[in-house]
């Protein structure tokens, strides 16, 4: 009996050593990127001090004298977030089906499928952005473009994962039913996850509407087209009216896919 004990208090000295050694090894790597970056420059830190305080300074009060101009920007931002991640969802199933080990028809058209999404995923979204706004031009369609490919290779991977995941007792009896392949992703998988798939999608869309703000910077339409041209002419008291705005409607965005979360749950 003390033997056996003696075995677990060793068991558990060893995972706590363990653990210590392993929090320890990240933390020194971040300490050393944060030094490397020069987070810990307090001079540096120091001397922008009275720049941002008279940078935030100028800024007030905010400039709301343009806001109807703001209009159709704002729902050009909201229409490219809605679209985009409509794109990405439509073609993520097929590739997560391609890409999950459990229902991917061959290895290699599993690997195949894995790095289209991995390729799809390492490109951040403004490079897409400047890359299809010079093939396509100005306007909504190159941020729709940028924001659809990139979430696919996110919505994708999270597609695929929940994909491989599923409980295989309805898998099982749908094959013992004689159902085909289709059959069986149809009415064995495609139930267990849908409330994943509507999870992640939603979350997606949240992330797209706050990067369509992004992609108007570089030429993508939306409100982030207006403010990036009252930072040009540095109308700073305009921008924070803008990003009050902006503010405002992540703020509506994020409560409503609250709402359409509990939905789905």
């Amino acid at each position: 009996m003390q033997s056996e004990h003696d075995a677990v208090l060793l068991q558990q000295r060893q995972t706590f050593r363990r653990g210590s050694i392993q929090l320890l090894v990240v933390a020194t790597v971040i300490t050393i990127c944060s030094i490397y970056v020069g987070l810990f420059d307090g001079a540096r830190l120091a001397e922008g001090i009275p720049s941002m305080i008279s940078l935030i300074g100028e800024m007030f009060p905010p400039d709301f004298q343009n806001a109807r101009d703001w209009v159709e920007p704002l729902l050009d931002t909201l229409a490219m977030s809605v679209a985009g991640t409509a794109l990405a969802v439509t073609f993520s199933v097929p590739l997560a089906l391609l890409a999950a080990r459990n229902t991917t028809p061959h290895p290699v058209v599993y690997q195949v499928a894995r790095a289209i999404l991995n390729g799809l995923r390492s490109i951040p979204e403004l490079i897409m952005g400047i890359i299809f706004v010079a093939a396509v031009g100005f306007g909504a369609l190159p941020g729709v473009l940028a924001l659809g490919l990139h979430s696919i290779g996110m919505v994708g991977k999270f597609f695929a994962e929940a994909i491989e995941h599923v409980d295989e007792a309805p898998v099982e009896a749908t094959r013992a039913a004689g159902a085909n392949g289709l059959q069986v992703i149809w009415h064995g998988i495609l139930p267990q996850v849908l409330p994943q798939m509507a999870d992640v999608s939603i979350y997606r869309w949240e992330y797209n509407f706050r990067a369509s703000t992004v992609m108007g910077m570089v030429g993508a339409g939306g409100i982030g087209f207006e403010l990036m041209g009252s930072l040009r002419i540095m109308q700073y008291q305009e921008v924070l009216a803008i990003l009050l705005v902006i503010l405002v409607m992540v703020t509506m965005v994020d409560a409503l896919s609250a709402v359409l979360r509990r939905k789905f749950k």
